[in-house]
């Protein structure tokens, strides 16, 4: 009986230590921090290519509902290369597809708006792309921007 009470304890013990290995939560490849290289606007028959590498920084954050972007000039807005740009809200992804919800911007005629774009990343390269309107502001053009994974 002694026996079968010992066992019955061993059991219970070895049953109690049994650790569960639950599996890693899948992240998606797009969550992170993405630095901005360059960003080309085409509106009509103009083409306006603008390089993020020298003189401005802008950087995107990815979570797992929301993104956010900022950039500045880095000359502290003393000079007429003066730029400041935020904002940020939900997005969705749905394979390429991806679409953001603007819910702030320091450009308050962009709130409220839903922009359609396709995403492709190769390695450490994010590239977006896609169709910005906002018929009360008149603007109507495709936006491609290139980004890396933030170091």
């Amino acid at each position: 009986m002694k026996t079968c009470i010992c066992l019955a304890c061993f059991a219970c013990f070895l049953v109690a230590c049994n650790t569960v290995t639950q599996p890693a939560p899948t992240v998606s490849p797009l969550q992170g921090t993405w630095q901005l290289i360059s960003g080309t606007t085409i509106e009509k028959n103009d083409t306006v290519v603008t390089l993020y590498t020298t003189g401005r920084s802008f950087i995107k954050v990815i979570n797992a509902t929301h993104f956010a972007f900022m950039g500045h000039d880095l000359s502290k807005g003393k000079d007429s290369a003066a730029f400041y740009s935020s904002g940020g809200g939900t997005y969705t992804l749905q394979d390429s597809a991806y679409t953001e919800h603007l819910a702030y911007c320091n450009d308050r005629a962009w709130e409220g708006n839903d922009f359609n774009f396709t995403i492709t990343i190769s390695n450490d390269t994010l590239i977006q792309q896609g169709l910005e309107k906002i018929d009360s502001i008149g603007v109507n053009r495709i936006n491609i921007e290139k980004y890396v994974r933030f170091k």
